[in-house]
């Protein structure tokens, strides 16, 4: 089957290795994350980033927006934030005597959301409908987003003072959660010694665009024609329902999981440079796609179990397609 075949005709593919090949060399490590954030972008989601600072969260979203060509804007989240604060709002213009409407920082193409945690419900709840809808209702009106939209929140996992704990049906919204840990002792060496020689201190306005917002719409479109196998689909479908199942979980996933392990699935497959999802795919992408959506029993919180643990024993216990 043709589906079945490598891309001979991609003319993307290049420059899609170009990009993380040129974020590799300013990011040291975190290669894993990378590829998550442009999977995540390619499928048209949303990534949750659960890291301590200084690991360059921010720093990768403002590559990755650059190198996209796409508007960026960094929205910091606090306990006064409003949600005028982060959509806009209407201004009185008198030499008109209309109103204008002042887009805020919610509006762009990626946004960077640090510490989404700090703010109030009402400002979070805001944000959740615009990732949701791509557009802002603001006193009756209605404003559309950009066709690549993208949120890319963090939050910080050790402090929780002032912090106000995001409820599982806003996770939900997610299509990724990274948690992301400390480089390892030959990334931290590397990270010193390009600091020590004041390499990779590329300034981010001279990084070239490497795709257009027209060709990552074009990628994205070619994501649903990638080939997924029935089996395939099956495996999906077991894994969700086993996490229904499990005896340390105490609420599964939701059809929202399948849908978007399917769609993650296959932009990963198009991030590798293959027109078919494997197996692999869907095993390499089961802990973030699910991490975030599952509530564990009060038996497994109070034994420590880690939610990671419970998802790879879900994806062991269920037969790989042949």
């Amino acid at each position: 089957m043709e589906n079945n075949e490598f891309f001979t005709d991609n003319s993307y593919s290049p420059k899609i290795e170009e990009m993380r090949k040129t974020i590799s060399q300013i990011i040291a490590g975190q290669e894993k994350m990378i590829d998550l954030i442009l999977t995540a972008i390619l499928a048209d989601g949303h990534v949750l980033i659960e890291g301590v600072p200084g690991i360059a969260k921010t720093l990768t979203a403002r590559v990755i927006s650059k190198l996209i060509n796409a508007d960026f804007s960094r929205i910091q989240f606090t306990s006064d934030l409003m949600p005028s604060d982060v959509l806009g709002t209407n201004v009185f213009n008198m030499s008109t005597n209309t109103f204008d409407f002042h887009k805020g920082p919610a509006f762009g193409d990626i946004i960077l959301v640090d510490e989404i945690n700090r703010a109030p419900a009402k400002t979070q709840s805001a944000l959740f409908e615009v990732m949701e809808e791509r557009q802002a209702t603001i006193d009756g009106t209605k404003h559309e987003m950009g066709n690549i939209y993208t949120i890319i929140a963090t939050q910080n996992p050790i402090e929780q003072e002032g912090t106000y704990r995001l409820p599982e049906a806003q996770l939900d919204r997610f299509l990724f959660k990274i948690n992301m840990g400390y480089p390892t002792l030959d990334e931290e060496i590397r990270i010193i010694s390009s600091h020590n020689q004041k390499k990779n201190f590329t300034k981010l306005e001279d990084l070239p665009t490497i795709i257009t917002k027209e060709e990552l719409i074009e990628l994205r479109n070619r994501v649903h024609s990638i080939f997924i196998d029935e089996k395939i689909i099956h495996y999906i479908a077991s894994i969700i329902q086993e996490s229904r199942t499990n005896q340390s979980i105490y609420m599964g996933a939701s059809p929202r999981a399948s849908i978007a392990l399917l769609n993650a699935s296959k932009a990963f497959a198009l991030l590798q440079g293959r027109s078919f999802v494997i197996p692999d795919d869907i095993k390499m992408l089961a802990v973030p796609v699910l991490c975030h959506r599952l509530i564990l029993s009060s038996q497994a919180e109070m034994e420590g179990i880690p939610v990671e643990s419970i998802i790879n024993e879900i994806v062991e216990n269920v037969e790989v397609p042949k």
